[in-house]
């Protein structure tokens, strides 16, 4: 009797761990390439809070960061800096430190998750012209560049891009 007892409270166990299993929701895990330093994706920030953390700087602040969103554009000389997708129709711009590493050109609009440096710049109207440039912007749109332009910043020392 004490055998059929504990084989019907085991088949009731492991029924019931079997349920548990087929209602745990997969978690997705996403390949990254490493570009740089080799980081992780845990702990990263959020465009949205990455954008709350911007607006808190003043030019000559720095914050050490790391922040996941969506690439929006990639130097086409070389992949030696990319745009990144902020919240508010606003954007980061990143250069990687010590021009050490480069990203592949064909990177627009993948994940990405970077760590560095974020801070607050005031780009000349001559790097501005130059980075148009690099991105194969027409020759009226770099002409069209008059001002300078406070943009926010980010040195990075390591990349993860979506493969």
């Amino acid at each position: 009797m004490k055998k059929t007892i504990t084989l019907f409270f085991l088949a009731i166990l492991f029924a019931n761990c079997e349920q548990k299993k087929e209602t745990t929701p997969e978690i997705a895990k996403v390949d990254y390439a490493i570009f740089g330093d080799s980081i992780t994706a845990e702990n990263a920030l959020s465009n949205s809070e990455m954008m709350e953390k911007f607006s808190t700087l003043k030019e000559g602040d720095t914050l050490e960061v790391k922040f996941k969103t969506e690439i929006n554009e990639v130097c086409q000389k070389k992949g030696c800096w990319m745009t990144l997708e902020l919240s508010d129709d606003k954007e980061a711009f990143v250069k990687f430190e010590d021009y050490s590493f480069f990203v592949p050109k064909n990177a627009q609009n993948k994940e990405v998750i970077v760590n560095g440096k974020a801070f607050v710049n005031i780009e000349s109207i001559d790097a501005l012209k130059h980075y148009a440039k690099d991105a194969g912007k027409s020759q009226a749109a770099i002409d069209s560049i008059v001002a300078p332009k406070t943009t926010y910043s980010f040195l990075a020392n390591g990349v993860l891009i979506a493969k």
